[in-house]
């Protein structure tokens, strides 16, 4: 069919459907008028914000410009993918010192090539009802402003911790893109509605913004690092997931205490979010828990070799961010757990053939055991702001979160 007699109403209906024949849990339809959040992410990085994932700065306004990124484009098509995993353990995991918390996203397998591979398909069903049609899909994958872009496409609106929230599925959910160059008729619901309201507003500050947040700041209060430094901004620099996965540099001192068990990424502005008790199970096989990673040993993490790590977290996304790091991370955290004789010795043990970033970063958990060897458990605990933080936590997501503690 020619372009020029299309039925774009029509054609979007169809994309609708087969998004969901392809597994999609929403699917939304947005112009790429993103000027309004500009002046917002110049701030953000004149802040230093992004601390050095330098790539947020290296493509100036591209971000909030799709046009530039794939000339051509007029639309983009916007879809989520629920992750949430059957049995999540999280209160389960936190409350265990002893043992791994891995960011929930990360149990399974990777989703950035399965959503493109979707995506792909989606744009395929496409071009066979439209002649001269381009598209490009994006899964985290270049300068693109995902969530300003899913808000406009009505999949729900970003929150005071800056994820995307939507009140029939809470924020256990990837977002991935697909740019497009023909004049899809954009989607009209109360999200969409809403994003526009706060686009043409002139904002005094970030307070202003109108959404089913209300005047809820569970989130900001919870986070272990006050990463969150006012609502709807979040400073990297301080956030767990951001120097346990983005950054390859030794964690800050000060912020290592404060990650108690969490080795790679951290949900815990999620997992205070009220409508995260709306969350849908995950279907999709990939996102299920592999390797036993919702209920293993920090020890037995921080014995694995580097081939093994290699092979066997081989299609995870947590293999991107090499040994090194991983080694790093479970160091501080074997160096928060309770004092065993058994962590201590495998510290020390590590040390003779660790690099210089790791051994960093034994030395402070050697440091940290030593000193938990000679106090009372009870003193330890008292004097540990961040411990009842998580405790806190872990009594709301065994209230609030019943199904998936």
């Amino acid at each position: 069919m020619t372009t020029s007699s299309l039925n774009y109403q029509e054609l979007a209906e169809k994309i609708k459907y087969w998004s969901k024949e392809l597994g999609f849990s929403g699917i939304g339809i947005s112009d790429i008028d993103l000027s309004h959040h500009e002046a917002t992410l110049k701030s953000w990085l004149a802040n230093n914000y992004h601390g050095n994932m330098d790539y947020m700065a290296r493509h100036g306004m591209m971000r909030a410009r799709p046009e530039e990124l794939v000339p051509g484009t007029i639309r983009v098509i916007s879809v989520r993918l629920n992750y949430l995993p059957q049995d999540a353990k999280f209160a389960q995991t936190l409350k265990n010192k002893n043992k791994a918390y891995i960011s929930r996203y990360a149990l399974g397998r990777d989703y950035h090539k399965l959503m493109r591979k979707r995506l792909q398909q989606l744009g395929k069903k496409i071009a066979e009802h439209c002649e001269n049609f381009n598209c490009r899909p994006f899964v985290d994958s270049a300068p693109v402003l995902e969530r300003p872009i899913a808000e406009k496409a009505g999949l729900g609106w970003a929150g005071k911790h800056t994820l995307l929230i939507n009140k029939e599925a809470g924020s256990w959910f990837f977002l991935g893109e697909l740019f497009v160059d023909i004049p899809l008729p954009v989607t009209e619901n109360e999200y969409s509605i809403s994003a526009k309201k706060n686009n043409a507003a002139i904002l005094v500050d970030n307070q202003s913004k109108t959404n089913d947040c209300g005047t809820c700041v569970a989130c900001i209060k919870i986070c272990p690092t006050k990463a969150i430094v006012e609502p709807y901004t979040v400073d990297a620099r301080r956030c767990i997931s951001y120097f346990t996965i983005e950054s390859p540099d030794p964690i800050p001192t000060e912020l290592r205490p404060l990650m108690g068990n969490r080795i790679y990424g951290c949900d815990d502005c999620q997992l205070i979010c009220p409508w995260n008790k709306y969350a849908k199970l995950s279907q999709v096989e990939d996102f299920q828990v592999r390797n036993k990673l919702d209920d293993i040993d920090l020890l037995t993490l921080f014995s694995w070799t580097e081939s093994y790590f290699l092979n066997t977290l081989q299609g995870s996304p947590i293999r991107r961010i090499g040994y090194d790091s991983w080694q790093r991370n479970i160091a501080v955290a074997l160096g928060n757990a309770p004092y065993q004789q058994d962590i201590e010795q495998a510290l020390t043990d590590k040390l003779l053939t660790a690099s210089e970033l790791v051994a960093e970063h034994i030395l402070w958990a050697l440091s940290q055991q030593r000193t938990k060897k000679n106090q009372s458990a009870l003193l330890i605990e008292k004097n540990n702001i961040n411990a009842r933080l998580t405790s806190r936590l872990i009594r709301s997501v065994e209230k609030g979160l019943s199904r998936d503690a």
